[in-house]
């Protein structure tokens, strides 16, 4: 392997642990901060509602149930959080010894890559063993978030190249902003065209 690739390698696990580091801490964010929110916006309605009639529909009941399910669904990560904050601060360490090795390659002679490249194996090996694979639903939109906007990623972009749309921003982000603004063209089309056959003669 050539000084260049083992950089290229480097940035390309380096990506990988940084980004599950920020994916475990993402689940462990909203599985403990998460119910909390829902119960205060449900405690808050529901003390509003008993105020003002307009608040006590059938759409908000059945919303605050919907986020009743979401909390239950959350709460089920509830007795393993700590395992996912563990987890995100071993591969946050490990992402940190990749930076370093990243500069002793780049300062390095060629004599030395064998050296850096058992080292570079060592903390792959760490990186699989840390990882847990079951993660909480929309993680990986919050590690993207965490990953690519809170997170010194500058060294690892030397190889990586990332762009905003096909690396900052999560695919399924796209696609869900896509049919939601589809979905909204839609409607308003159809409500325009009710409109206009009422207006019609």
């Amino acid at each position: 392997m050539t000084k260049d690739d083992l950089l290229k390698h480097i940035a390309e696990t380096a990506y990988n642990v940084g980004f599950g580091a920020k994916k475990h801490f993402a689940t462990y964010d909203i599985a403990d901060k998460t119910p909390g929110f829902i119960s205060f916006i449900s405690m808050a309605f529901g003390i509003y509602a008993l105020a003002i009639d307009d608040l006590s529909t059938k759409f908000l009941s059945a919303s605050f149930i919907i986020l009743g399910i979401i909390g239950l669904y959350i709460s089920l990560y509830d007795s393993q959080k700590g395992s996912y904050q563990q987890a995100g601060s071993e591969l946050t360490k490990k992402y940190n010894e990749l930076s370093k090795l990243y500069k002793n390659v780049k300062s390095s002679d060629e004599n030395q890559i064998p050296q850096y490249e058992k080292e570079l194996s060592e903390i792959e090996d760490k990186y699989c063993s840390n990882c847990n694979s079951k993660q909480i639903l929309f993680s990986d939109w919050y590690a993207h978030y965490k990953f690519f906007w809170q997170h010194q990623i500058d060294w690892v972009d030397e190889q990586k190249h990332f762009t905003f749309l096909k690396d900052k921003v999560p695919l399924s982000f796209s696609v869900s902003v896509i049919g939601v603004l589809l979905g909204l063209i839609i409607w308003r089309c159809n409500i325009l065209s009710q409109i206009c056959s009422l207006v019609a003669p």
